[in-house]
């Protein structure tokens, strides 16, 4: 589709109010996504970090109890 200037553009043959909604809908809920995926995977990766501490100091604990 051809526009005469940026401002038809914008107005999107009188569509562009729900047009550049749906965008920016789309746009929130794609950052959210990706805000909330890098805040679970910093939670799960510090999980894991405490997993693995905890069960080294479990695995000291029982040689120092088997000495």
């Amino acid at each position: 589709m051809q526009f005469d200037s940026f401002s038809d553009f914008i107005a999107m043959g009188g569509y562009g109010f729900y047009i550049w909604l749906s965008f920016g809908t789309c746009a929130l809920i794609l950052l959210g996504i990706l805000v909330n995926s890098l805040r679970d995977t910093k939670r799960i990766m510090a999980s894991v970090e405490q997993q693995i501490i905890r069960e080294a100091r479990i695995k000291k604990a029982k040689q120092e109890q088997a000495s």
